[in-house]
């Protein structure tokens, strides 16, 4: 998704969820040969012989067999299918958008009305699954194919539907062996990719959180942590995992941003964004105990960047830390799946060059957010979510604007899900499809530190209620 210039894409970015499918495999391939919530994608369903309910609750939220999945590296396989690696996804197809009140017209992409919008979010196409798909040993012999056999490929291209163009999207190339030490099981693997958390195996962190799919038209709140999908596609990153005795999860991992150009080649536009001076080291450590239909994880997840607001050098940097905690408990029933997740970050900002160049006021912010989802499935087909945002921080209002200078946000969201054929599978003409329809209502309580009653553009809050119909389909 890529989102309108506001005020903060000088410490946050642009959220992109766009790319370009040829862009990616050419990315892909050179990242691969350089180096010598993961959607629901139905080149792993055919890749491991698996309806999608193997390694998903509602996708696309994964179960503990999908989690150990990605940790394998996209590799595991039953050597059955002969297709190529290949997928594709439509997401509102096509979904309808309104809000409690008309938006500003100039909060509004080109060709929009300001309410009750149809619109295509994303189309998508996935190479994903094992490096050269089923055709590893035909093309190097037995002995070299065991070997790219444990490379994975997860590369996502999507056309917005909403900006009206291309652009590469998550894309990950990552290697996973599973071994015994000293009599305790390992599996340890590296990754590179281009949005930090992407390789994380818990719907807990940013990059595969809920709400799983967005209205591209709807108004979101304008404050966000860097890691929150303010270096999404800007980046790339490599880093290695371990997990041990299926109890302990490491990641150390470290990301830098792609140069404009490059951005620009593969449709990021790099305007106003943040730009990492040199690496950003990035952690992950979690715990998670599976015991039978039961499942627990806590954890903690950061980021340490120096940063050139709207990539300006002329100032110096700022210095931003992202330090995160997060829960996940799963139980997993013959008609009953339960999912609960609860995530808080806290930044902290230095800001010594952006103050320098007047878009902060102070020198120094800290933006805190917090998060608490429900999710339910009855039989694998009837689905229902419901999580409380929130967010809040230091007031500036030359960060945050002259309205209220408040980041703060407060946010309720309802989701009804139906998937008709994720029990069962797809239709027999492509039974490795997937449709979830969902109704999804976002009410606000606060948004951009303004409550119920008017801020100084005559709006409130509650004019930001978002109902959001929408067919995601996956084949």
């Amino acid at each position: 998704m890529i989102q309108r210039q506001s005020p903060l894409d000088f410490h946050r970015g642009r959220l992109s969820r766009c790319c370009h499918a040829i862009g990616i495999l050419t990315v892909v391939l050179v990242i691969t040969f350089s180096a010598s919530a993961v959607y629901a994608v139905p080149s792993f369903a055919r890749q491991t012989g698996m309806q999608c309910t193997g390694c998903h609750t509602a996708f696309p939220q994964l179960n503990p067999f999908g989690r150990a999945f990605k940790l394998s590296g996209y590799t595991m396989s039953n050597e059955q299918s002969s297709l190529p690696p290949l997928a594709m996804m439509m997401q509102g197809t096509p979904g309808f958008t309104h809000t409690e009140s008309r938006q500003p017209r100039a909060d509004v992409p080109r060709g929009f009305s300001r309410n009750d919008n149809m619109s295509l979010n994303q189309l998508s196409f996935f190479y994903a699954g094992r490096l050269f798909g089923p055709y590893a040993e035909g093309l190097v012999g037995k002995s070299l194919a065991g070997i790219l056999n444990s490379i994975g490929v997860f590369a996502q291209g999507t056309w917005d539907g909403v900006a009206k163009q291309w652009a590469w999207d998550n894309v990950e190339v990552r290697a996973a062996h599973a071994t015994t030490i000293a009599g305790t099981d390992v599996t340890f693997g590296g990754y590179i990719n281009n949005n930090p958390t992407m390789q994380d195996l818990w719907n807990t962190t940013p990059a595969w959180g809920f709400p799983f799919a967005d209205s591209n038209l709807a108004p979101a709140p304008a404050a966000a942590p860097l890691i929150t999908g303010g270096l999404s596609q800007q980046v790339i990153g490599f880093g290695g995992y371990s997990m041990i005795d299926h109890l302990l999860y490491v990641d150390v991992g470290a990301y830098r941003s792609l140069s404009a150009h490059v951005q620009k080649s593969l449709g990021v536009d790099p305007t106003g964004e943040t730009q990492l001076d040199d690496f950003a080291p990035y952690w992950r450590v979690a715990l998670e105990k599976n015991m039978g239909s039961h499942s627990l994880e806590f954890g903690t997840l950061g980021l340490a960047a120096r940063t050139f607001p709207g990539r300006n050098h002329s100032a110096g940097h700022d210095t931003i830390t992202d330090v995160g905690l997060d829960s996940q408990y799963q139980y997993l029933g013959s008609s009953h799946d339960v999912t609960i997740l609860a995530n808080w970050m806290y930044e902290m900002q230095r800001l010594r060059a952006s103050r320098k160049l007047e878009v902060a006021g102070n020198s120094s912010n800290d933006l805190w957010t917090a998060s608490l989802t429900g999710t339910y499935l009855y039989d694998k087909t009837y689905g229902i979510d419901i999580q409380y945002f929130t967010i809040g921080g230091k007031k500036d209002v030359t960060l945050y604007g002259p309205r209220t200078g408040r980041p703060a946000s407060d946010r309720w969201v309802f989701e009804l899900d139906y998937l008709p054929f994720n029990k069962l599978g797809g239709p027999r003409i492509w039974p490795a499809s997937n449709v979830k329809l969902s109704l999804e209502y976002a009410l606000y309580t606060q948004f951009n530190g303004a409550h119920r009653n008017f801020d100084g553009s005559g709006r409130s809050a509650t004019d930001n209620n978002t109902l959001y119909l929408s067919a995601w389909i996956v084949f």
